[in-house]
């Protein structure tokens, strides 16, 4: 009985605060009940205020973490986060078409919640060309997705034409989160690849304890599709999971602390096939 519990693995940057990166993502599958395991693309002197200073793992290094992991255990879903600049961006697409680690969450981290630039402009290009068309599902926030689309979002309809073009750069699934946008629902927009689409709604949560979520809810949707779910489900549990982990908050640090990874899926998801607030 070989590799018979459930593995996943995260490919992303080090919080040394522990409340976003890879830390996050390896909370997220122990409360998913899956074993997560990590390559580490860079490390940070981070905490609550922000990101202090920031280094690159040696590409040889991250091609060795792959070529280890590979050796021994069977992934069944992995997720990028933070990957710094596009050499490392560059690597990690190689290994990622040369091993089996099932399906693929791109999490394309560009900013840390305190505003310091965690993804090179160079790299941002390399993203964008090497490891959307890999990928079976992006979950970019709204600035993200115009970041890498150079466009400009501000209506529903902006939204809509904008999962279109990311589907079109080669990603099955998309998601567009919507929490930066000032309205009384936190609402993601979400474009499956059989056509399907639905918004995820949510309250949202006066908190300042925000640090974390976008690698909380990638990473919950990587541990679910290595349980085997389909991703409509898969997407809608972290969507659950993450409201759960801002409503029932904890207090750590003195800036954006982080969510609760103890959290259980919140009830208070709506699904729908319409926007339910204008932006």
């Amino acid at each position: 009985m070989v590799n018979q519990t459930i593995q996943a693995i995260t490919i992303a940057g080090s919080d040394s605060g522990g409340c976003a990166g890879l830390q996050a993502d390896l909370k997220t599958f122990q409360a998913r009940d899956v074993f997560g395991m990590n390559i580490i693309v860079a490390l940070t002197a981070q905490n609550t205020y922000g990101v202090q200073a920031s280094m690159s793992v040696p590409t040889d290094f991250i091609e060795a973490q792959f070529d280890s992991i590979q050796a021994d255990y069977h992934i069944r879903a992995c997720k990028t986060g933070m990957l710094a600049d596009s050499d490392q961006v560059k690597a990690v697409a190689k290994k990622l078409r040369e091993v089996d680690f099932g399906p693929y969450v791109l999490d394309p981290v560009m900013i840390a919640k305190g505003g310091h630039a965690l993804l090179t402009n160079r790299a941002v290009d390399t993203v964008r060309k090497e490891l959307i068309p890999l990928a079976d599902v992006i979950t970019p926030n709204i600035p993200e997705a115009e970041t890498i689309l150079n466009c400009n979002i501000r209506s529903i309809k902006d939204i809509l034409a904008a999962a279109v073009e990311l589907q079109a750069l080669g990603s099955k699934n998309v998601i567009i989160k919507g929490g930066h946008v000032a309205t009384t629902l936190s609402s993601d927009y979400v474009l499956l690849e059989d056509g399907d689409s639905f918004w995820l709604n949510g309250p949202r949560i006066d908190t300042k304890n925000t640090h974390g979520t976008g690698d909380t809810f990638a990473a919950c949707i990587t541990a679910e599709l290595a349980k085997g779910e389909p991703m409509k489900e898969a997407i809608q549990t972290a969507r659950a999971y993450l409201q759960g982990a801002l409503e029932d908050g904890i207090d750590v640090g003195h800036g954006h602390g982080p969510t609760n990874h103890w959290a259980k899926p919140s009830q208070n998801i709506t699904i729908t096939t319409e926007a339910m607030e204008e932006i």
